[in-house]
Formats: structure tokens, sequence, C-alpha cells
């Protein structure tokens, strides 16, 4: 609870698992409300497992199956007036956050696709990429992002994960 009375919300956000959940991302998404997964899934265990710490919304990603009945194209929510959108990043080509901002118009943006954890602020907008926490691939640490929003707000932090 802060000063005012109202509770900070925590969302996890992990994107490219690409079939494997390090073990450590559950200490990292501990005492998350919700999990939001950018994308490149790979699999319904995935989805399973990340279920066990909070509920689950994903979408699919450039190597995932479009239909399937758990991922959707895009996700909007709002939490306590904060809205999020939730896509995987490759319908814009080689995402960045200014062709995200630029298309979609929530409060966040959140992506994935190019494995690289990225946190950019635009005025009262940020756009998340928490990285990839599946397979490590090119030079990048897995990580994962806890998005937390309180009084109207969105901040993010970005979890590194043991390789």
């Amino acid at each position: 609870m802060t000063a005012q009375g109202t509770r900070a919300r925590v969302i996890g956000v992990i994107s490219d698992t690409h079939g494997l959940l390090r073990p450590d991302v559950h200490a990292a998404l501990s005492g998350v409300e919700l999990i939001l997964h950018a994308g490149d899934v790979g699999g319904d265990e995935i989805l399973i497992e990340l279920g066990l710490i909070a509920p689950v919304r994903a979408v699919y990603g450039n190597t995932d199956a479009p239909g399937h009945p758990e991922l959707a194209a895009a996700i909007d929510i709002a939490i306590d007036g904060v809205s999020i959108h939730v896509s995987h990043g490759h319908e814009v080509g080689s995402p960045t956050p200014q062709k995200l901002l630029e298309r979609y118009a929530a409060d966040v943006v959140v992506y994935g696709h190019t494995h690289r954890p990225l946190i950019a602020r635009a005025s009262d907008r940020l756009v998340v990429n928490p990285g990839a926490a599946g397979p490590r691939r090119f030079d990048i640490v897995p990580s994962v992002a806890r998005l937390t929003i309180e009084g109207g707000r969105a901040d993010a932090d970005i979890i590194a994960l043991r390789t």
C-alpha cells in the first residue's frame, strides 16, 4: 500500500521462451498478479508452467502457429486506468519503440521478437521488451520484466535470468 492507500499492481512480462522456461523465472515473477507473454511461446507446456505462478495471457509470435486457442494476435487491456497493448512486434517489421508508439495508442506497449531487453519512455508512454527468456541466443543474457502500475503510472524493471 502507498501513502494514498492505493495498491501497486505488478504484472510479469515475458517473451521469446521458444519452448524453454528457465527455473529462475518462478522466482523472478513471484508475486505478480498476471503474466503477459509477448510471443514465440514454443508450446502449451510453457503456458501451463507459467500458470503455476499467475494467470497468463499470451500472443503468438512469428514462430508460433496463428490460430492456437491460447494465443491471441494482440492483447489490449487496462489496469487501474493504464492501457496496455501486447503484441510480438514482428507485425511492424523490425520493431523499434518509435514504430510501436506510432502504431499503437496504449499507455504501455509490450513486445518481444528482438530478444533484446528494452525499457523506453516517451512522455507518459512506456515501451517494454522483456528480452528473451528462453534459449540463449546471440550475446544476450536471458531476462524477463516486472511492470508496476501505481497511481495511474507504469514503470518497468528488467530482471536478468541465470544462463
